[in-house]
Order: structure tokens, then C-alpha cells, then sequence
């Protein structure tokens, strides 16, 4: 079965399943051992045995990615006892008047912290959970925030672990390329501006809506649903000194020292052999950003910060030594529930090939993009926009999705050109989807640590939002891929009146529908 459209069957089970049953860990662990019996033949004990290699494989590969999640967990908890949490929200009820303000405040946080999108689930939701549970937003809409302030932003910026991903598949300066892919990138753009629009109008749909009315009505924040991250803040005793301070200078020192880690691996890291050395491999900073091991660089940055933050905290008599050391289990206990779903996320994309090997998804989906005919590459960007939506969805990775169909996009289309910039950001935009989506994303995953909002009722309340965009987005690249002839900006230009305009259309409808209801 290697090779063939049965290797995205483990991910189809374990999506149904979950979707079915609400119990996100079972729904996983079924899928991958389906892949397992597939690839065994049916063998039971040969299947568990591949199993646990492939998760093997997978933690010991994202081992960084685990460690820089539990340094998270730990600062969560250290700012919860140094007080500065309490300080800082009690600042911002003064400042922040309304729950549109707490919305908009926590859209904008998630458009600053740009560098990585692990990094911006976790630390959105930890420090703005507080003020929005005092205006009563849903954690369903707390965590589609974080979700759509994340990938989405990190897709648009050229210094972040998605932009040094992305050059890495491109040809030449592959930064300066995917630089020019930003403009014609619909799906996160557009999903940025739904996010701060739709907070502001207050333009809720679907059950999304009804999760906000019982917030608002009841102050019930999770809508009656249950299986929820483990929140750790109910037993932590914050100091009553705490000073907003002792929030904001952490967190700085943590996106310096992150930002600092991935400088550093970018120019020492040696791909070619694996191994961190004293000779320079990067030219300048911004290329040192592209040839980076973000994983590694967020371990690396999250370990120093959590050492000056620590003898801060102790020089300023914040938190004691013992209370910081009591901080390491705590602050891992938090992240256990992202951990778990991670290893077996990461472990179903293992075993389905999405990077090839086992039941090799990657080669069915190479093989079968060669046999689309050149007559309709205008059409391109909306194909692959599709196929990525597609195969993000099925395998939880945009990272791999893009690692599959960036190269295949570019050797198609010539290597340049409008159409491949349109095409190859048709690709990124659609991955972005497809991984918002899914229940086996590690971003979705995070999403829902971070506004402490069950998994599933996550994905449910965020999926109409998301194909929303992504509707748009297709008939926006129909249009793009049939003017690409014409030049960038032409092209560019007709795409985006196209997008907005439909957009607009739809949110009027959206806004008169919830007018009639109040009504």
C-alpha cells in the first residue's frame, strides 16, 4: 500500500474518529496503528512493534520542539508566582474598557510575537487569558484568535521559523523569493484582517456563536464541554508584590534569547554534517535566519531565558529558589495534554510518509502531480492552493505539505515567473489551512493549550471561519493565475479587489443576519 492514495486512510481514521467521539488521544492512537497493520501486512505484533519505532523517531527528531513546550509551561508558572500575571491584569482591566478592546488587544499581541508560531500560541494564550475571561470571551474564540494570529502571521514575515523553512525549499536567494510570495498570500492575509474586523463587529457564526452567548449569558467559557489542557493556575500562589514588571521584562528576555538562539544556529549550524561547529555558515543575519534548525534555536533561546529570568526573579525577591525549582513540574504538568497529542500527531504524519518512508504519502502525491497537463497552468494556483488545503489537512503538517509541493510547484512552472510566485504562495496560503483545520495539527494542538479550550470544540468553532477565507482565496487565485500573464502587479491587484470585494459582500450578510436575529 505504499505509495498509493491508502496511505492518508490513518489520518481519515483518526479525524472521523475523533470528530465522532470527542476523545482526541484514542482517535490518534487508532489512526497510527491502522497505518501500522497496513504497513505490516496485518501483523499485530509486527504493527505495535512499528508503532513505537515511528513514535520513537518522531519524539527523539522533535526532542528541541518538547523542551522548548515544558521551558514554556515553567514560565507560565513562574509568571503566575512572581505575580506579574495578577499585576498585568489588573493593569489592563484599568486600561482595556470593553471585551472588544480585549479582543483587539489579543489579536494585536499575536501579530507582534511573529517569530515563531509554537512560541505565539503559548505565550498569547498564557498572558491574555486572564482579561479575556474577565470580559467573558469563550475560550473558543480565545484559541481561534491565537490560531489565526499565528501561522498566519508567521507565513507573512520574513524573519520567522516559517520563512527559513520556506526558503529552504526555494531555488537561489530563497528568501528574497518568498519575500514575493507575501503579497499574493490571500489566506493569511485576509485571515488576519477577518480576525481584527470580525472581533470589532462582533460577527459571530456557527457555533461559535452559540459558545459566545452561553460565555456572555452563563459565564460558562467552555461552552459545557469538558477534556480540557490541564490548568495548573487554580494551585499556584501568586505574590502579592508583583509588579507588571515582572511579566513584561520576562517576556522580553525570552523573545530576545529565542530570536538570539535561531541567529546563533543560523550562522554555526552545519546542515551538511549535523553538528554545531565554530566556523561561520551564514553570511549575514537575514540569511542567518534562513538557514537556522528553528526547533533547536527555540530550545536553545527558551533554556538561557529561563536562567536570567530565574536570577531575576531571585534578585528581585519575587520568587524564591525553592519556589522556582517547584516551578519544573509544574510548569511540565501543564504541557503533558500538548505532548501527548503532539507525539501522536507528529507519529501519524510518520507513519502515512508525509516526508516519505512507510507508507510513503509523499511519492503518491509527487507521482500524481506530474500527470497534470500544462494546458490549465493558469490554473495552477488554485490547484495547489486546493492540494495543499488537502494534504494539510490529512497529515497535520504545513511544513511538509509545502516540503512536498513548493518543489514540485517550481520544476513544473519553470522555476520563475508570476505564475510560480502566485502558485507557490497559493501553496503556503492552503497549508495554512489545511493545518488550521485538522485535529491532528501540532499548531491546532497549541491553539487550544493556549486558550485552555477543548481540542475538538476548537477545530468545530474554528472550521467555518477558516473555509471561509479559503473559498475566497480559490476564486481570488482563479483570477490571479488567469491575469499572471500581464505582470505581478496587475495580476496582484485584480486578485485582491476580487478577495475583498467578495468579502465584504459575505460580512455584510453576516452582519444583517445577526441583526435579524437580535431583532
Amino acid at each position: 500500500m505504499e505509495g498509493t492514495i491508502w496511505a492518508f486512510a490513518p489520518a481519515l481514521v483518526a479525524i472521523i474518529l475523533a470528530l465522532l467521539t470527542k476523545q482526541v488521544y484514542v482517535s490518534l492512537f487508532v489512526g497510527i496503528l491502522t497505518g501500522a497493520l497496513m504497513y505490516t501486512g496485518g501483523n499485530p505484533l509486527q504493527a505495535l512493534g512499528t508503532l513505537y519505532t515511528v513514535m520513537s523517531e518522531k519524539v527523539g527528531g522533535n526532542a528541541p520542539i518538547l523542551v522548548f513546550l515544558v521551558v514554556l509551561g515553567i514560565f507560565v508558572v513562574l509568571m503566575q508566582k512572581s505575580g506579574g500575571s495578577k499585576a498585568y491584569g489588573d493593569w489592563a482591566g484599568k486600561k482595556i474598557k470593553s471585551k472588544s478592546g480585549a479582543l483587539a488587544a489579543t489579536s494585536a499581541l499575536g501579530c507582534l510575537i511573529f517569530v515563531d508560531d509554537y512560541f505565539n500560541c503559548l505565550t498569547v494564550g498564557s498572558v491574555m487569558r486572564p482579561i479575556t475571561d474577565k470580559f467573558k470571551v469563550s475560550h473558543s474564540k480565545l484559541a481561534w484568535i491565537i490560531d489565526s494570529t499565528a501561522a498566519p502571521v508567521c507565513i507573512i514575515a520574513p524573519i520567522s521559523s516559517w520563512a527559513a523553512a520556506v526558503s529552504g525549499q526555494l531555488e537561489g536567494n530563497g528568501l528574497t523569493v518568498f519575500i514575493k510570495t507575501i503579497p499574493f498570500n490571500v489566506y493569511a492575509i485576509l485571515t488576519i484582517i477577518m480576525v481584527f474586523l470580525f472581533c470589532y463587529i462582533k460577527a459571530d457564526f456557527g457555533k461559535m456563536k452559540k459558545n459566545e452567548y452561553i460565555a456572555e449569558t452563563e459565564g460558562d467559557l467552555n461552552a459545557g464541554e469538558t477534556d480540557l489542557p490541564t490548568d495548573e493556575d487554580a494551585s499556584i500562589v501568586a505574590n502579592p508584590n508583583g509588579k507588571v514588571r515582572h511579566l513584561i521584562i520576562p517576556v522580553i528576555i525570552l523573545i530576545a534569547c529565542c530570536v538570539g538562539g535561531m541567529i546563533y544556529s543560523g550562522f554555526f549550524y552545519d546542515w551538511d554534517n549535523g553538528v554545531y561547529g565554530t566556523k561561520l555558515q551564514s553570511a549575514n543575519v537575514i540569511e542567518a535566519f534562513a538557514n537556522c534548525d528553528a526547533g533547536t534555536s527555540l530550545a536553545i533561546g527558551s533554556t538561557i531565558a529561563l536562567i536570567l529570568v530565574s536570577i531575576y526573579y531571585m534578585i528581585t525577591k519575587v520568587v524564591s529558589f525553592k519556589e522556582i525549582t517547584g516551578s519544573f513540574t509544574q510548569g511540565f504538568k501543564t504541557m503533558v495534554p500538548a505532548i501527548l497529542i503532539l507525539t501522536f500527531a507528529w507519529s501519524i504524519a510518520g507513519i502515512m510518509g508525509a516526508k516519505g518512508g512507510y507508507l510513503d504519502a509523499q511519492a503518491f502525491v509527487q507521482m500524481n502531480m506530474e500527470k497534470i497537463p500544462a494546458t490549465i497552468q493558469a490554473f495552477f494556483p488554485a490547484i495547489f492552493f486546493v492540494l495543499a488545503c488537502v494534504i494539510a489537512f490529512s497529515t497535520g503538517t504545513s511544513w511538509g505539505t509545502f516540503g512536498v509541493l513548493v518543489p514540485i510547484a517550481v520544476t513544473v512552472l519553470g522555476g520563475s515567473g508570476t505564475l510560480v510566485l502566485i502558485t507557490v504562495s497559493a501553496t503556503l496560503g492552503g497549508a495554512v489551512y489545511g493545518d488550521h483545520v485538522s485535529p491532528i495539527s501540532d499548531t491546532t494542538i497549541l491553539a487550544s493549550t493556549g486558550g485552555n479550550c477543548n481540542h475538538v470544540d476548537h477545530v468545530k468553532t474554528q472550521l467555518p471561519y477558516a473555509t471561509l477565507i479559503a473559498v475566497i482565496s480559490v476564486v481570488a487565485y482563479i483570477v490571479a493565475g488567469l491575469l499572471a500573464s500581464f505582470g505581478s502587479v496587475i495580476s496582484a491587484v485584480a486578485m485582491w479587489a476580487v478577495a475583498l470585494v467578495v468579502f465584504a459582500v459575505i460580512t455584510l450578510i453576516v452582519v444583517a443576519k445577526n441583526k435579524k436575529q437580535v431583532a
